[in-house]
């Protein structure tokens, strides 16, 4: 299985729709606000796209928006699906690390996320990813449970060696 990553077009909207639906319970995007994501948030959406073969069309597996914020060099990991047959495949990091390039390439320093406490399979991958926890949402979620707030810093530290330096 051979899976693309790139960004989404206005033409994803039907699949990315369809995915929410089939990834998550509640909290879901509705297709204007996709749609909004799509075209007028200060936005990147990238997807995750098992390309066509002769005996399956091309679907999407995942996808992940990041928000940016004008004067600021902090960026949000708004929203993030894999498809529930494809989670523990490696999408899901090969996804949160291409997210992080994009937000390096556009000199984040700092990519926030909010997540359910009781994800702990997202909690996992963003851990094992070098976020850490940095507040506590209470009664959250529109079902009332709470969420964590996390934070990655993206840039090295001041006076860290570079990829290729020294």
């Amino acid at each position: 299985m051979t899976v693309i990553l790139r960004q989404a077009l206005g033409l994803d909207l039907a699949a990315l729709f369809r995915l929410e639906q089939v990834a998550f319970t509640g909290d879901r995007f509705s297709r204007r606000q996709l749609w909004h994501l799509l075209n007028r948030a200060h936005a990147l959406t990238l997807v995750a796209e098992q390309q066509a073969s002769d005996d399956a069309p091309a679907r999407l597996l995942g996808y992940g928006t990041l928000l940016f914020r004008r004067g600021t060099r902090r960026a949000r990991l708004y929203s993030f699906c894999v498809h529930p047959e494809a989670r523990g495949s490696g999408l899901g990091r090969r996804l949160l690390e291409a997210l992080e390039a994009e937000a390096l390439a556009r000199d984040v320093e700092v990519l926030g996320l909010e997540v359910r406490v009781d994800n702990r399979v997202a909690l996992g991958l963003y851990r094992r990813m070098g976020f850490r926890l940095e507040r506590w949402l209470g009664d959250y979620y529109e079902d009332g449970c709470a969420g964590w707030q996390m934070a990655k810093p993206l840039l090295a530290e001041p006076g860290a060696a570079r990829a290729g330096e020294g």
